[in-house]
């Protein structure tokens, strides 16, 4: 049986690691009058995931270093709003909502480019991700989403990491196991792509909805990060992982633009420095997280198959790229080949 409590310390252990890395804060506002601001961040997680915890070390520290002069809430599973990522999503557009992290899956409903963060099999860690989006990819990927009304965070992109397949009664080794599957995805075009491709029924439901339809056999399976299964307690509904790792997931933390542009010079200097050191610390223990849960969900009961991913590849091999190269862009696509080589 495993161990909840040490589960617990794991979890807490992300932000912990953020805590120490970002310590200590330069007070650059002490004893000074400071207008007080504040602000919601909402993410789609639950309150006990690593991506939480970390946004509130973030946001708590930017209200300590400027004096109150920014107070920003952070909101687990976006304060459970009606429509989830999407609402969410249109809100932060609309100015409605300041903060807001979305992988780029999603986001690549307002801005298309995105897409290029989630694209199948370009990755084999996600250093070269990071190492991407902190350069010129990101920055035209931060331009793309400034046409929008979007500020996306330099050195922003919190991690999720690789997404598995995980079902409740099929077992997956090879691509023509995928065959009818019905496979919870996020609402994105290039996941419902992706999956019909490889034989199987996507089926887009948000987040918030995935726990119960798996439990009620609406879905037969989930594509997720470990760390989800983990702290979403998708291991009481289902049985198989499938180590795909068929692409990489991560959080991008944005703001509205003409909030962000609206806050003074100094307040958003003290924000991105600790947006900067506490993603940094976020990332290295996210991957530890995920590493670990291997042992920690067979505990549980999962069992694991490591599939045979060079039919998945083969699957692609046809149209597939083509068709997200021009989705995308040739430019996200170029840049990010520069870092990775040839993609598909």
């Amino acid at each position: 049986m495993s161990n909840p409590e040490l589960t617990r310390r794991r979890l807490i252990g992300v932000a912990s690691a953020a805590a120490t890395l970002s310590a200590p804060f330069i007070c650059t506002f002490a004893h000074a009058a400071v207008a007080s601001r504040t602000a919601r961040q909402f993410h789609n997680q639950p309150e006990a995931s690593p991506l939480h915890r970390a946004l509130v070390e973030i946001w708590e520290r930017v209200g300590k270093e400027t004096n109150g002069g920014l107070v920003v809430t952070v909101y687990p599973q976006n304060n459970g709003i009606p429509g989830s990522d999407p609402a969410a999503l249109e809100m932060l557009r609309k100015g409605e909502l300041e903060f807001y992290t979305l992988m780029g899956g999603l986001l690549s409903n307002a801005v298309p480019a995105m897409d290029i963060q989630g694209l199948p099999f370009a990755f084999k860690r996600s250093e070269q991700i990071f190492d991407a989006m902190d350069g010129e990819l990101g920055s035209y990927l931060r331009s793309e989403c400034k046409a929008k009304g979007i500020y996306l965070f330099p050195h922003g992109l919190l991690e999720n990491g690789f997404r598995d397949l995980n079902t409740v009664s099929r077992r997956v080794r090879v691509v023509d196991d995928m065959a009818g599957l019905r496979v919870r995805v996020p609402d994105g075009k290039m996941f419902r792509d992706l999956f019909t491709t490889l034989g199987a029924e996507p089926v887009t439901l948000n987040i918030n909805r995935l726990y119960d339809a798996l439990k009620n056999l609406e879905v037969d399976a989930q594509e997720n990060p470990l760390v989800i299964c983990e702290t979403n307690r998708l291991y009481e509904v289902t049985k198989f992982i499938s180590t795909t790792h068929h692409s990489w997931s991560g959080f991008n933390l944005l703001a509205n633009d003409a909030f962000w542009t609206g806050l003074p010079a100094n307040i958003r200097k003290v924000v991105e420095r600790n947006v900067k050191m506490g993603v940094v610390a976020q990332r290295r223990a996210t991957i530890a997280l995920n590493r670990s849960l291997v042992g920690s969900l067979t505990k549980r009961g999962m069992t694991f198959d490591q599939p045979d991913v060079a039919t998945f590849k083969a699957r692609l091999a046809g149209g597939f790229y083509p068709r997200w190269k021009q989705e995308i862009g040739a430019r996200a696509w170029s840049l990010l080949e520069a870092k990775t080589g040839k993609i598909g």
